[in-house]
């Protein structure tokens, strides 16, 4: 195991499609979004904070009708699909899902982390790479539970805690 806390044979490569992160085992020619198991996750954590997360955040060109905003997701067992890139499968209870974001609002509204910040370790969502940064989006691209607390923010806002059939989101909109 290297310094990414990937078993044998892992590695972590770039989507160019989704500019994202994934897993790749080259002698079994097998690729994933979620790390295998076997994965020491905190290791990994670091490993991808470090050499796959995005750091910049532009809001030129801004696409009409479009916001941009970045979350937190945090992951429960009856998660639509619960599993994520820090853990092959998520058994915790929606109650203690919602323990930790709890704690990561109270951390954020603190000021002691940012939700960016944060987000690169503790959510559940690929986009923790890009420090939670969905990118732009329009009315209609997300759930709607999402969807409506995105659009009520004003950029630099934070919303409470939401539920979707993802999991709990911490939600701050960049533009």
């Amino acid at each position: 195991m290297d310094d990414s806390g990937l078993p044998p044979n892992w590695e972590v490569r770039h989507s160019n499609s989704k500019n994202l992160p994934y897993y790749f085992n080259a002698s079994e020619k097998i690729s994933r979004w979620e790390p295998p198991s076997g994965t020491d996750t905190e290791k990994l954590k670091k490993y991808m904070a470090t050499h796959h997360s995005a750091t910049h955040i532009s809001s030129t060109n801004r696409p009409e009708g479009k916001i941009r905003a970045a979350h937190l997701l945090v992951k429960h067992r009856d998660s639509r699909r619960p599993a994520s890139w820090r853990e092959s499968e998520i058994t915790r209870t929606k109650e203690e899902a919602m323990a930790i974001i709890k704690g990561h609002e109270q951390k954020i509204k603190s000021g002691a982390v940012s939700l960016g910040e944060l987000a690169m370790s503790e959510s559940d969502c690929s986009s923790a790479r890009k420090r939670g940064d969905l990118g732009y989006f329009g009315k209609g691209d997300m759930q709607k539970e999402f969807e409506e607390a995105a659009f009520a923010l004003q950029p630099g806002q934070m919303s409470g805690i939401v539920e979707t059939a993802s999991g709990l989101h911490l939600i701050e909109r960049l533009v």
